[in-house]
This record gives structure tokens, sequence and C-alpha cells, in this order.
């Protein structure tokens, strides 16, 4: 199943989001964020207590093939693993050249109910 996507271009809002997520009883392993620059991407997921997209969510060859694709390449090899169709992930990936972070959750329909 496809997850929840989200976009985002307030950080702020993002983390009022995930909490919202965790107190309605989210579980931390079902969030992940997404940004086009993994220092972000790691800053924001640690600050907002989340996941990344890494090694338990690609296959192995995806993520050994991840260390010599550009970073475009990465992104959208990410959300294909991600459950997502290469045309969906092209267009995720240039909204994360616009600056755009992604909120994904896994495993849970009510999110969208949730975040209302």
């Amino acid at each position: 199943m496809k997850p929840f996507i989200r976009e985002y271009v307030n950080e702020q809002q993002l983390k009022t989001d995930v909490n919202k997520l965790q107190a309605k009883g989210v579980p931390k392993d079902d969030i992940y964020i997404l940004t086009h620059d993994d220092e972000r991407t790691g800053r924001l997921a640690d600050s907002a207590d989340t996941n990344t997209i890494g090694m338990k969510e690609m296959d192995f060859s995806s993520a050994v093939g991840n260390m010599f694709n550009s970073q475009g390449d990465e992104l959208r090899n990410k959300l294909e693993e991600m459950g997502f169709s290469k045309a969906e992930a092209e267009n995720y990936e240039e909204d994360l050249d616009d600056g755009k972070i992604l909120l994904m959750v896994t495993n849970d329909e009510q999110v969208n109910h949730y975040l209302m």
C-alpha cells in the first residue's frame, strides 16, 4: 500500500502535524520525512522524532546503487521504494527541488482524519 504523503514549505507546520500524529498513536516507525538535502532531512527527522528512508526501507541493490546516483536519482529511488510510481516519484522529486518537505506515513489509513 502506498503511504500517505503531504508536502510542506514550513518546518514548524510539519512538526505540528507530526505531533498530532504521534498524539493519535501513530508509531514513529511509520512516519518519514524527506527533503532534497540529506542534512536537512536528518535534522528535521531528529527534531520531529521521525524516520528517514534508509536501508531497512529499501532493497539492498537500490541502497547500494544510491551511493553512485545523482541526488535526484537517489530521491526518486527512495520514493519508488516507498510505493510510489515512477511518474509520482518524478513529480515529488521536482517538488523537493523547489525546497518542499515531504511527510510520509505508512500503515495508517486514518492519517488524513488526524490532520484535519
